[in-house]
């Protein structure tokens, strides 16, 4: 792959109008080839970042379902215990420790996923501005290149 260096150290023999048009358009072409993968890598970073996204979408979706959940066991509990004063005791104790164990489980499902976005977008973070850098080093190499030129 090439670096920012790469493009800053190449040198280009000189014709008899100057550089030779042909080796700068292939160094040129090579650059085009390097900077089309690394846009092309940037997609499939995105798209990667929209699928994780959409896996947060659906893991809240599951954490409503089992609030949701939750309250239809909650009032189930109350009209066993209208119907049997006894056994209501145990049913709602039992209830509430699986509705715990729900709960516990999807707040660190919750948690797991913020880590995992947290992380994808430090590394997104860290990806942009060495992109960018490239970028901007690729640029200036550019118009180094072409001020030489003039």
């Amino acid at each position: 792959m090439i670096t920012p260096l790469d493009i800053e150290n190449k040198e280009f023999k000189k014709g008899l109008r100057g550089y030779n048009e042909h080796e700068v358009d292939t160094y040129l072409d090579e650059i085009k080839k390097e900077y089309e993968n690394l846009y092309r890598e940037n997609i499939e970073l995105k798209d990667k970042l929209n699928a994780l996204s959409e896996q947060i979408k659906r893991y809240k979706t599951i954490e409503e379902t089992l609030k949701e959940t939750l309250i239809v066991a909650q009032q189930t509990a109350e009209e066993v215990n209208a119907s049997a004063q006894r056994k209501s005791s145990l049913i709602i104790d039992e209830a509430h420790h699986q509705a715990k164990k729900i709960v516990e489980q999807a707040n660190n499902d919750v948690i797991q996923i913020k880590k995992d976005y947290e992380n994808i977008r430090k590394e997104f973070v860290v990806f942009k501005g060495k992109f960018k850098s490239l970028l901007e080093d690729g640029i200036s190499s550019i118009e180094e290149t072409f001020n030489d030129i003039e």
